[in-house]
């Protein structure tokens, strides 16, 4: 199986909170497929317990799958955020001076 045949888009990239919530839009079915590749891929323990409940429950009866969308965009890759520094001359520092007894780097100072 592969991550695209996944009820949850990107499930490799989102972190466990995001698992976690996203799982609860999925019938038994859908869990049962994540279950199964999370066991076949990363195996991780956190994981792996929290799809095993969820199934459990769904299978239950003690849960149904609540609605919303598991190919909603997720909050923890916001779209469209500018990145870089926002460092300016009006937002730097003043300027700072070796300290007196010499520059570790520069051999030609003294150290004393």
């Amino acid at each position: 199986m592969t991550h695209n045949e996944l009820p949850l888009p990107d499930y490799d990239g989102l972190p466990t909170g995001s698992i976690e919530s996203r799982i609860r839009t999925l019938d038994a079915d859908g869990v049962a497929l994540v279950l199964e590749y999370e066991r076949q891929h990363a195996n991780r323990v956190q994981v792996v317990q929290l799809l095993d409940h969820r199934l459990e429950a769904l299978r239950s009866g003690a849960a149904k799958p609540s609605g919303g969308d598991p190919a909603a965009p997720a909050p923890e890759a916001a779209a469209g955020q500018p990145g870089g520094s926002r460092v300016s001359k009006t937002t730097t520092g003043p300027p700072q001076n070796p300290p007196s007894h010499g520059v570790p780097t520069n051999p030609a100072q003294p150290r004393s």
